[in-house]
């Protein structure tokens, strides 16, 4: 501890002459018949901060009521879609149809997707019975 330093006390408000400023260039604008343009650049001011908020809080909303959220009817694998929108399961490529309550097949049931079976044919030889 240095016995010779006084205790001062500083009182630092940084930033407080930026405010100041930008009151008194209002203040001389709306002195000189400008107030109009102060008016209109904080309505811009205040639409460009609420626009994003708007729009995510409306993102949300649409979220809620058109994703949907369900098994897949043929495989049980939890899948996501947006509700009226065709789509592919992952898990087993089954052509499927997002509705309100869930998945649905856009082939009805019974139907084999041609595109979805293997059809393998080994040819093996056919001996005589007598050899």
């Amino acid at each position: 501890m240095n016995p010779n330093s006084s205790k001062q006390v500083q009182v630092n408000f940084s930033g407080l002459g930026c405010w100041l400023t930008l009151i008194g260039v209002v203040w001389l604008l709306g002195a000189v018949g400008l107030g109009w343009l102060v008016k209109s650049l904080a309505v811009l001011v205040v639409l460009l901060l609420v626009a994003p908020v708007l729009g995510f809080i409306g993102l949300r909303f649409w979220l809620r009521r058109n994703l949907v959220q369900a098994a897949c009817p043929v495989c049980s694998t939890n899948l996501t879609g947006i509700k009226g929108a065709e789509t592919r399961c992952l898990n087993c490529g089954t052509p499927l149809h997002a509705e309100i309550d869930g998945f649905s097949r856009v082939a009805e049931e019974g139907t084999i997707d041609i595109t979805a079976v293997d059809v393998t044919v080994e040819a093996k030889p056919i001996l005589p019975e007598g050899d």
